[in-house]
């Protein structure tokens, strides 16, 4: 116990500390909320991969989606490195950087309102983000109080405060540039964390080998008749299998906290080596994650989901580590989700008043105000989402799988699409971005209370989001062909950013550079 301790109380001074330091940089809001633009490569690609990667990965979905798939649960950590990294970073971030720039946009309602001209898509857009953002925030504390009462038999109530509580102060203190340097540090953490943890399971159970083979004699009627189908290449059911890969790696182009990172990036340079960071990380957090998730049934004379949920299956096999390594995943889970939650708080606050409040009351609102208020709001967020964590526990929602596919299927499926499309089609319109608003938000909020009214297929929140991503895509472009087109010249203008050169004055003690 008094190892474990040592850890977390060394663990919160830095972050603390970091956050204290980077105060001085958090003065405005480009510098609160961007950065000042002037993030390098290692940092937003490690601020990425945190933010992507919490105890809802870890402890929901791992223990889930292993359970579910066995060892092909790997392809969603793989289809994240993959489709939720290096192509997001590929197709997404010049573009989003570029544009963004020329539009002087900081938030993604702000892009959605200054590319389409208009103010109601941007307050719009501010609504969905602060309310969808809220269910996500409580399955962080859900999974993180798991662990931490396996490790410290500590209530659950203390323990999301504290969390709450920590990561508000360094956010509040620094901003965007304290959750970066902060996440740098968590990423570390993390990335020796998983090697630790899956070599330890894996010795536990013999090797890699042994562990194999030990999960191809294992069998359940309820997921298939097949033999060894939880060792197999694609698990007992590579269809739905495809939906949480699509959901959880697709999603990730249409959440305004991942895209928020290409905003803050400082140039080209930064973002191509941003893009081979990311993917490696994404590589080693996610595959080792699903990876160890895959023999959770290894564990199941320990476990009974149907009693415990899934969010049991992973402390249960951590359970039996030394107090050392048990330390270490308690600090790998609580980096990743303060990662997590500090991008969610700023993405939400910073949207709520510069896109609702600054927009709707006080457009000529000076930027200490703003940043002051920005503060408060993330205050408000948190005690917001930890009453709300509360509540979920209380009344005995436990599944973390299902808050985290309600909220990014909305988020995304009324994102995605209108984002992509802005950067890339000139033709796009305001109502198609509408459309997908409704259609995104709608579809997921039905999905919570009609679910049995959905086709079998959709009646799961993960299929449900990926199938809103997937039909945005479809919905933009008709629903431009016969509604009103924007004004081409103006377009014109934004897209001609991508092409033209912009000199950028040398400044040496900012790194800046010319930018295409």
């Amino acid at each position: 116990m008094a190892i474990k301790l040592s850890m977390l109380v060394i663990f919160f001074s830095i972050m603390i500390g970091v956050g204290l330091y980077c105060r001085k940089q958090a003065t405005d809001v480009n510098g609160f909320v961007l950065g000042g633009r002037n993030v390098g490569a290692w940092l937003t690609a490690f601020a990425y991969g945190t933010s992507y990667f919490s105890a809802v990965i870890f402890v929901g979905y791992a223990g889930q989606f292993g359970w579910k798939y066995g060892i092909a649960s790997t392809w969603i950590g793989i289809g994240n490195a993959l489709i939720g990294s290096m192509l997001a970073w590929v197709i997404l971030g010049r573009r989003t950087r570029v544009m963004t720039h020329y539009l002087h946009s900081a938030t993604m309602p702000e892009f959605f309102g200054k590319r389409f001209e208009s103010r109601s898509l941007k307050i719009g857009a501010s609504v969905i983000i602060f309310v969808f953002l809220i269910p996500y925030t409580a399955s962080l504390y859900n999974g993180l109080s798991r662990l931490f009462g396996m490790a410290f038999n500590i209530d659950y109530t203390v323990c999301i405060v504290v969390m709450a509580v920590l990561t508000g102060m360094y956010v509040i203190a620094g901003g965007y540039m304290a959750t970066a340097i902060n996440d740098f540090i968590q990423g570390i953490i993390m990335l020796i964390g998983i090697v630790a943890v899956v070599g330890a399971v894996l010795k536990e159970n013999g090797g890699f080998m042994n562990a194999v083979l030990s999960l191809s004699q294992i069998t359940d009627p309820a997921s298939s008749a097949q033999p060894g189908v939880f060792a197999s290449f694609f698990g007992p059911d590579p269809l739905n299998l495809l939906g949480v890969v699509i959901l959880t790696s697709l999603g990730t182009w249409g959440l305004p906290q991942m895209v928020q990172k290409f905003y803050a990036i400082r140039n080209e340079n930064a973002i191509k080596k941003g893009t081979i960071i990311s993917t490696f990380f994404a590589l080693v957090i996610a595959g080792g994650c699903y990876f160890l998730g895959g023999f959770g049934r290894l564990y199941s004379s320990i476990i009974n989901v149907k009693t415990d949920g899934y969010d049991a299956i992973i402390p249960a096999m951590l359970s039996h580590l030394s107090p050392l390594l048990i330390g270490l995943v308690v600090i790998l889970v609580l980096s990743a989700s303060m990662s997590t939650l500090s991008s969610l708080v700023i993405a939400s606050s910073s949207t709520l008043t510069l896109d609702f409040l600054k927009e709707l009351f006080e457009p000529d609102m000076d930027e200490k105000k703003q940043v002051r208020i920005i503060r408060f709001l993330i205050m408000i967020f948190i005690a917001i989402s930890v009453v709300l964590a509360v509540i979920q526990y209380r009344s005995s929602v436990t599944f973390i799988a299902q808050l985290m596919g309600v909220s990014w299927g909305a988020l995304a499926g009324a994102f995605l699409a209108p984002f992509f499309y802005g950067l890339y089609w000139k033709k796009a319109t305001r109502a198609s971005v509408w459309t997908c608003f409704i259609f995104g938000s709608g579809l997921m909020i039905l999905n919570l209370i009609m679910r049995p009214a959905f086709p079998k297929l959709l009646q799961s929140p993960i299929n449900a989001g990926a199938f809103a991503m997937v039909a945005g895509l479809i919905l933009v472009p008709l629903v431009s062909l016969f509604t009103k087109k924007p004004d081409q010249e103006k377009v014109a203008g934004m897209f001609a950013s991508y092409s033209k050169t912009v000199t950028v004055k040398q400044s040496t003690d900012l790194g800046e550079e010319g930018v295409r």
